[in-house]
C-alpha cells in the first residue's frame, strides 16, 4: 500500500513542469502543449516568476542553469550570473565607509544576468520567439496577478522604508499608497511596457535566432542599459549600511558583458553522476558532501532518524567549511576542485566526523594552499560575527528579505532543465523608472578584504548560493531538482537525494519528509554571521529523534511542521515515464504534467 503524500507524484508521458509558483508551472505547461520544448517552457516560466514572485526574483537578477540538451546528448551548464562592475574595487568601498557589503541599496548591484541566461538558452535550445515566451509575463504584468500573501507583507513591511528613502519603489509597489491586499490583483504596467519593447525590437530582426539577438542588444546595450546609468548617474540611495550610496554599475559594464555555457562540476555516487555548477556558486558543496557520505551505509539508517540527521550534518558542516577557505570564481582563482572532490580527500574529511557535534569551523588542509586558508580563518575570526543567521524562507524571520525560485522541466524528447533563478528581489535596490524593475543585490556576498577566494574585484564573479542540480542514473540523465533558501540550498537537496537514492521514496514521498538545515558556517548574506553547533529542524521528526540529536551536541531550534525547505524534482525512467513533485510547504509551488 503506497503511503499518504500531501500531493500525488505527477506521472505523465508528455511533459512536467515544477516550480515555486502554480501560475507558473501551469505557464510552462502551456508552452509544452504549444509544441515548445523544456527551454522554452523554462524560459516562459521564469520570466512569470519575476512577476509573481516579485520579491524573490526580478528581470535584474541571475541565473544558473543545469541542463541536458536530448540534441546534443550533453549535460552543460549556463552561467547567468553577473560579475562585479569595473568600478566595483575595495579600495572605492572602503573609501564609501564600508567595511561589509550591504544586503540591498545600489552598492550592492553587480551586472544583471538572468535576461541573458534565458535569452542564450532560448537561442541555442529552444524553438520560439521572444514574444512566444514573455506574453505570458506581459499578460500577468499589464492583466494582474493575485498577490501572494507574504508578497503583500513583505510590502506592507516596507512601506515607510519605500516612502522615506526608495520613491521610484513607493511609486510602483504601493500604487495610489496603500500595499496590495493578499490575493488582490497586482500590476506592473511599466514593466509590461518594457518586455513589449523588448518584443518590438526582437521582430525588427529578420528571424528568430537574430530577433534573440536583438532583445539581448536592448537590455544590455540598448534602451534597458541606457535607462539603467541614467539612473544610476544621480542616485544616490539609503541601504543597509545606515547611509547613502551612489552605485557604480554603468552602460559599459553591460555592454561588455554576456551569459556563457561551461561543463559541469559532477561527481559519481552509487551509480548516479550528479551534476552542478563551478565553484563560483556552492553547487560543488553537495558533491562534496555526497563523497564524504559515501563511505556509510546512508540506506541502513533511518531517513527520520538521528544517524542519519547527524551523520549528514556534519558531513555538510566540513563541506561548507571549505566552500568559504577554496571557493570563488575560476576565472580569477585557481579553486582545488579535484581535490575536494577526491576520495582520498573525503577520507580524511571523514574521519573527523564523530559521535557528537563539532562547534567549530575545520576547513580541510590542501597542499599550497596553507597561506589561504590561514587568511580566510583570520578573517572570518575577526568579520564573522555569531548570531542568528538569515534564512529567507522561514515564516519566523523577516519577510523583508528576499530569496529565490527553483524550476524544473522535462519534455517528451527527453530534454531536462534544473534552475535557480534569483536577485532583483523588490527589496534588492529602488526600482529604475521607466523599467518597472530593479537591480540585484549579490555583491553581498563578497568579502572587502584583499587575497581570499572570495574577495571582491572588477570583473568577477560573486561565489553565489544558487545551485541546480541535475542527475545521471547509469550514464543516463535521470533526476532534475532543486530549492530555493541561499545556504541551505544544498542542505535540503542533500537529505532529498539521499533518501531518493537510498530509502526507494518517490519524489513527493521524498519532498514531504521533514528537513533540517544547520547555520554552522558564516552565512552567505550581510550581516554573514554564523550560529555555530546550530541545528535547525520540522519538529515532525519526532521527540526520540530530536533528544537524541540535542544529547549529541546539537544546538537545536526546533520549527513547526511544514516549515523548511521549498523542494521541487522531475525525473524520467528508462521506458521515458515522467515524474514530478512539489513542496507543500508555503503553499504555492506546484508539479503539473500529463
Amino acid at each position: 500500500m503506497t503511503g499518504f503524500t500531501t500531493r500525488p507524484e505527477i506521472l505523465g508521458t508528455f511533459g512536467v513542469v515544477t516550480s515555486t509558483h502554480w501560475i507558473a508551472s501551469a505557464v510552462g505547461m502551456s508552452i509544452l502543449e504549444k509544441g515548445g520544448n523544456a527551454f522554452d517552457a523554462a524560459v516562459a516560466t521564469g520570466f512569470v516568476l519575476q512577476i509573481v514572485e516579485p520579491h524573490l526574483c526580478g528581470p535584474g537578477g541571475d541565473l544558473p542553469v543545469v541542463y541536458h540538451s536530448a540534441r546534443t546528448g550533453k549535460v552543460e551548464v549556463i552561467c547567468g550570473q553577473g560579475p562585479a562592475p569595473a568600478g566595483a574595487t575595495i579600495e572605492h568601498y572602503r573609501r564609501e565607509g564600508i567595511d561589509l557589503i550591504p544586503g540591498d541599496g545600489l552598492l550592492a548591484a553587480v551586472i544583471p544576468g538572468a535576461f541573458d541566461g534565458w535569452m542564450l538558452m532560448l537561442r541555442d535550445h529552444g524553438t520560439m520567439s521572444v514574444r512566444e515566451v514573455l506574453e505570458p509575463a506581459i499578460h500577468y504584468a499589464e492583466a494582474g496577478h493575485p498577490v501572494l500573501p507574504r508578497v503583500a507583507a513583505t510590502i506592507a513591511g516596507l512601506g515607510d522604508f519605500f516612502r522615506e528613502h526608495w520613491p521610484t519603489s513607493y511609486a510602483t509597489w504601493l500604487p495610489g499608497g496603500a500595499a496590495p491586499r493578499p490575493h488582490a490583483l497586482f500590476c506592473n504596467p511599466v514593466l509590461a511596457d518594457t518586455w513589449r519593447r523588448i518584443v518590438a525590437e526582437a521582430e525588427a530582426a529578420r528571424g528568430r535566432e537574430a530577433g534573440i539577438e536583438a532583445a539581448r542588444d536592448a537590455f544590455y546595450r540598448g534602451f534597458v542599459a541606457e535607462k539603467i546609468e541614467a539612473y544610476l548617474r544621480s542616485a544616490e540611495v539609503m541601504d543597509g549600511s545606515g547611509a547613502r550610496h551612489k552605485g557604480v554599475l554603468s552602460a559599459q559594464d553591460l555592454a561588455g558583458w554576456s551569459a556563457s555555457t561551461e561543463a559541469p562540476t559532477t561527481l559519481d555516487y552509487h551509480g548516479w553522476t550528479v551534476a552542478k555548477t563551478g565553484p563560483w556558486g556552492q553547487g560543488p558543496v553537495l558533491l562534496q558532501s555526497l563523497a564524504i557520505l559515501a563511505g556509510y551505509d546512508i540506506a541502513a539508517m533511518d531517513p527520520n532518524g538521528p544517524d542519519f540527521v547527524h551523520t549528514v550534518v556534519e558531513a555538510m558542516k566540513l563541506a561548507f567549511a571549505d566552500r568559504e577557505a577554496y571557493y570563488g570564481d575560476p576565472a580569477f582563482i585557481d579553486v582545488p576542485v579535484e581535490t575536494l572532490l577526491s576520495a582520498a580527500y573525503a577520507a580524511e574529511r571523514r574521519a573527523l566526523i564523530g559521535d557528537t557535534a563539532s562547534l567549530d569551523l575545520r576547513p580541510g588542509l590542501i597542499a599550497g594552499y596553507e597561506a589561504q586558508r590561514e587568511r580566510t580563518l583570520a578573517m572570518l575570526g575577526a568579520s564573522s560575527k555569531t548570531g542568528a543567521v538569515y534564512e529567507p524562507t522561514m515564516a519566523h524571520l523577516s519577510e523583508k528579505r528576499g530569496d529565490t525560485v527553483h524550476i524544473d522541466v522535462i519534455d517528451r524528447w527527453g530534454n531536462m532543465v534544473s534552475t535557480t533563478p534569483s536577485g532583483g528581489w523588490l527589496q534588492s535596490s529602488p526600482t529604475i523608472p521607466g523599467l518597472g524593475f530593479c537591480l540585484n543585490s549579490r555583491a553581498q556576498m563578497f568579502w572587502l578584504e584583499p587575497g581570499l577566494p572570495s574577495s571582491l574585484a572588477p570583473g568577477k564573479r560573486p561565489r553565489t548560493t544558487l545551485t541546480p542540480s541535475l542527475a545521471l542514473h547509469e550514464g543516463r540523465p535521470t533526476l532534475a531538482f532543486g530549492t530555493p533558501g541561499g545556504d541551505q540550498q544544498d542542505q535540503w537537496q542533500l537529505s532529498f537525494f539521499l533518501r531518493h537514492v537510498h530509502h526507494g521514496l518517490d519524489l513527493q514521498a521524498t519532498i514531504d519528509r521533514p528537513l533540517f538545515h544547520t547555520a554552522h558556517f558564516p552565512g552567505s548574506f550581510h550581516p554573514r554571521t554564523r550560529e555555530p553547533g546550530s541545528l535547525m529542524l520540522e519538529e515532525t521528526f519526532g521527540v526520540a529523534t530530536i533528544d537524541e540529536l540535542r544529547r549529541r551536541g546539537h544546538r537545536l531550534t526546533v520549527t513547526e511542521p511544514w516549515s523548511i525547505g521549498r523542494l521541487t524534482a522531475a525525473k524520467r525512467d528508462p521506458d521515458g515515464l515522467l515524474r514530478a513533485g512539489a513542496t507543500p510547504r508555503l503553499m504555492q509551488a506546484y508539479a503539473i504534467g500529463r
